[in-house]
């Protein structure tokens, strides 16, 4: 979840030499104008029939999905499949997502159903692959448009290029450092409204986009409000919140509530992208089989307890969970709390009765559930287009080999603590440090920078084993450098307890070490004691806390993000070259056909549960 604004890379470290974003602009000068495929619609959306509901109630559909990440393409590996309860207690994983099927199951869901209203709970874009990131994630926000998204709550990673980039995003423009990517054709920016309600300007107070909008349609009105997590400064680099400040979550929600209700809005949804954590990993789980509520945990649950009861459902993200859950609101009422996992594998369909007479929505009819998008259904052909037009862009970079592996490399889809992706980001970042300054030690990463897995079934022509730059850019998309701090062993071990202790002991952020460094996670325990101390050794010896070890980080870390104040206290620092190049520096000079890097078996760390 970790990011650093992106100023894009201005050169790509290829095995047959260096690309430049010059040499893009010009294959993109020499396509013919309007390549890409019409531009987004505009207006409003309008997906039903006219003339449908007009007794006392109506059914309102709500459509809604969160994290998509700019995943255009269906995502590769664990990190494109959902988990299915079947009826005899088994589960089933089910191949899913990408935008043309998402497209497809969106406009399917709205056939028949005459108030189609679609909404995301944020991180649309941000941490994305190189089909999406190499663009600013232009790609994205047209592929919304298309879609006919009708309003989206920012995540933290609409943050992660800054202010600006977000208002550019938002209202179009060309990018002010890479320009167009296609001759005559300037951005439009996005068709649907960003909502920041809980983010405000630090000199003015006031909201950097607008804390809310009405949807309407033949006097039906509903408020969507959107709120990041007020967290998100934590998981941010600082230059990406420069300026601004983050609110709690509740406070501002309940604002904007009453505020909408004396513009004579009754009827609202919050978009929050703060999650929690169910008690399965299933997306057909049944969140309230033990009672309402009670299959969920983390924050998204006192925040819905704390939401006021004007606030007629919750729509979340941040997790990347599925779940369709009842929390009670302050005043006892069931009121429904859902997530939709991310990547657009999953899409939330909400049922909201409509009162004409109250304005405001029938609680207890109100019914949700989870659906798979298939990747057996058609594709949405206007979005097949918009892919292949920015794939021709991307295709001299993305297609470029940069190292081989025997089998497939876990990393965002592991389902250990430590993952063999991890392992060898860590490794990759202590040879770096090491070509730097070669009394480098170790390196640690942060599990939230590692974005994908890298998978040995070949996604393109470039054959099986073949790891693609564009693979590697979509496992590490954040342009963080590898810096080379010092700190004392006492620092180290501190460090090492906060993955499980303060702001992380709810949900641990385990670093991914580099090999020489290991130590036992005893789960048995609680926060701090969790890392057990006299067990952590770096080459076979324990750690003295008075001695200083050079330490390989990425700039977030660096920054003590993700909630590691200790490695933000880090002397003598020499920053490296970005991550990314780092890790293809590293698969080059390692790898070959003949010689493909095995998957680790990521025993760094023992685990005690």
């Amino acid at each position: 979840m970790s990011a650093t604004p992106r100023t894009r890379r201005r050169t790509w470290r290829l095995v047959t030499g260096t690309v430049s974003l010059a040499a893009v602009g010009a294959l993109v000068a020499a396509m013919p104008a309007g390549a890409h495929g019409k531009p987004g619609h505009g207006g409003g959306h309008d997906h039903g029939k006219p003339g449908h509901g007009h007794g006392r109630t109506v059914d309102v559909q709500l459509l809604s999905f969160n994290d998509l990440h700019g995943n255009l393409e269906p995502p590769a590996g664990s990190s494109g499949q959902v988990t299915e309860d079947q009826h005899d207690g088994t589960t089933k994983a089910i191949d899913a997502g990408g935008a043309e099927y998402l497209a497809t199951s969106l406009r399917t869901a709205r056939k028949g159903n005459p108030y189609s209203v679609t909404a995301a709970a944020g991180d649309m874009v941000g941490a994305s692959p190189l089909l999406s990131g190499l663009f600013h994630d232009e790609p994205t926000i047209e592929a919304l448009n298309k879609m006919k998204l009708d309003v989206a709550g920012v995540g933290n990673h609409e943050f992660d290029e800054g202010r600006a980039e977000l208002n550019r995003l938002q209202k179009g423009g060309c990018h002010p450092e890479d320009g167009c990517y296609t001759k005559g054709r300037t951005f439009k920016g996005a068709d649907f409204p960003y909502l920041a309600a809980n983010v405000t300007d630090e000199k003015t107070g006031k909201p950097i986009l607008k804390p809310y909008t009405v949807w309407k349609k033949n006097g039906v009105k509903i408020g969507f409000i959107g709120v990041t997590l007020e967290g998100t400064p934590d998981i941010v680099s600082a230059e990406g919140v420069k300026g601004l400040k983050f609110h709690d979550e509740v406070e501002t929600v309940n604002k904007y509530a009453r505020e909408l209700e004396r513009k004579g809005v009754k009827s609202i949804v919050a978009l929050i992208h703060e999650g929690g954590a169910p008690a399965s990993k299933s997306y057909n789980y049944d969140c309230d089989a033990s009672g309402a509520g009670d299959g969920i945990s983390g924050p998204v649950v006192d925040i819905a307890k704390g939401i006021t009861p004007k606030v007629d459902a919750l729509v979340t993200g941040h997790t990347h969970e599925a779940y369709v859950c009842t929390i009670p609101d302050p005043a006892g009422k069931p009121r429904t709390v859902t997530s939709a996992s991310s990547f657009g594998k999953l899409y939330t369909d909400t049922t909201l009765t409509y009162d004409r007479k109250t304005k405001d929505i029938v609680r207890t009819s109100v019914s949700s559930a989870n659906h798979v998008v298939t990747r057996t259904q058609p594709k949405a052909k206007d979005i097949t287009r918009l892919i292949s037009d920015w794939n021709e862009l991307a295709a001299p970079i993305a297609a470029q080999p940069v190292g081989h592996i025997s089998g497939d490399l876990p990393g965002r889809g592991a389902t250990t603590p430590e993952s063999p992706l991890g392992d060898v980001i860590a490794d990759a970042q202590l040879a770096h440090a090491k070509s730097l300054d070669d009394t480098a030690v170790l390196a640690l990463m942060n599990p939230g920078g590692i974005r994908s897995d890298l998978v040995y079934k070949a996604s393109g022509s470039e054959g099986d084993g073949v790891v693609t730059y564009g693979e590697a850019f979509t496992v590490q998309p954040f342009s963080n450098t590898v810096n080379l701090v010092t700190l004392t062993g006492e620092q180290l071990v501190t460090a090492l307890k906060q993955q499980v202790s303060g702001g992380n002991e709810a949900s641990p952020k385990i670093l991914q070490v580099s090999e020489g460094l290991t130590y036992t996670l005893d789960y048995t325990k609680s926060g701090a004691d969790r890392v057990v101390a006299d067990t952590i050794r770096l080459n076979g010896e324990p750690i003295d806390p008075a001695a200083s070890y050079r330490v390989a980080m990425n700039s977030f870390l660096a920054g003590g993000g993700d909630g590691f104040a200790a490695l933000g206290e880090g002397t003598d620092p020499l920053v490296g070259a970005d991550d990314l190049a780092a890790f293809n520096d590293y698969l080059t000079a390692t790898t070959s056909a003949d010689n493909p890097l095995d998957p680790p078996k990521a025993d760094r760390i023992t685990i005690v549960k």
